[in-house]
């Protein structure tokens, strides 16, 4: 049963929690459209690798993930609550998938070894 639920919960993630700042001027598109094309164009990667990247590198319980541009970057924002009750603030590279920032109370190197910018 967790096996069917974690792919439906990305899937709902992703259709309906991902806005998006306008990523062409004048695309008044919804978010999920703009996302879904963007993803359809190679121009960022599946959701669920920078999920499974989040959750290796730093154990915890998804709570929010948006997709956005910023800096002409289209980049993931994830929110964790660790297994300790803190919430975990990353910032994904969509396109590469690097981790670009991590902020948190007590944050510790991510387990894969490269650590991001932290605040």
């Amino acid at each position: 049963m967790r096996n069917l639920l974690l792919p439906l919960a990305l899937l709902a993630v992703t259709l309906l929690a991902v806005p998006l700042a306008p990523m062409a001027a004048g695309d008044d598109r919804p978010d999920h459209d703009r996302a879904r094309t963007a993803l359809q164009r190679g121009e960022v990667l599946p959701l669920r690798d920078i999920v499974a990247r989040a959750e290796a590198a730093f154990p915890g319980r998804l709570l929010e993930v948006e997709l956005e541009e910023k800096d002409d970057a289209i980049v993931y924002d994830i929110e964790l609550l660790s297994p300790d009750g803190r919430l975990i603030k990353l910032r994904y590279d969509a396109r590469t998938g690097t981790l670009l920032k991590a902020k948190g109370a007590g944050l510790t190197e991510p387990k894969h070894g490269h650590g991001p910018e932290k605040d």
